[in-house]
């Protein structure tokens, strides 16, 4: 959820209220959703207040690759990750590239998972995640 919010803030630059309002889910499952919606607002207000220190964190690890040409869902996915690595330390830096891995192979092309953890291993052995 916090992946497609920060890909439509990338598209419209909402509010982070209105983000955090998860318009596109199902209103029959948003009722088991209350703990992963706490979740995801904590990772989307998080991301966006450090939106310039993450996106120069993504920009040290392109080699060969413009930023701008970085997919939005990638990109989407990349931020969320970097702010979980380094800010959130009470998750474990595998589980965070693990399941950026897994959201990259589900809503990216074929190969974006790779870039994505390329990207978000180099990062976490930089040291610059904690």
């Amino acid at each position: 959820m916090a992946v497609q919010a920060l890909y439509a803030w990338d598209i419209n630059k909402r509010p982070v209220e209105d983000l955090g309002r998860f318009e596109w889910v199902d209103p029959e499952e948003r009722e088991d959703l209350d703990e992963a919606f706490t979740f995801a607002r904590l990772l989307i207000a998080g991301t966006l207040a450090e939106i310039e220190q993450i996106d120069e964190l993504i920009r040290a690890q392109l080699e060969h690759w413009d930023f701008s040409r970085v997919s939005r869902v990638e990109l989407a996915i990349l931020r969320v990750s970097v702010y979980a690595l380094r800010f959130q330390s009470d998750i474990p830096p595998r589980v965070v590239i693990d399941e950026a891995i897994d959201i990259a192979k589900r809503f990216s092309g074929d190969e974006s998972y790779r870039f994505v953890n390329g990207v978000l291993d180099a990062i976490h052995k930089c040291g610059q995640a904690k």
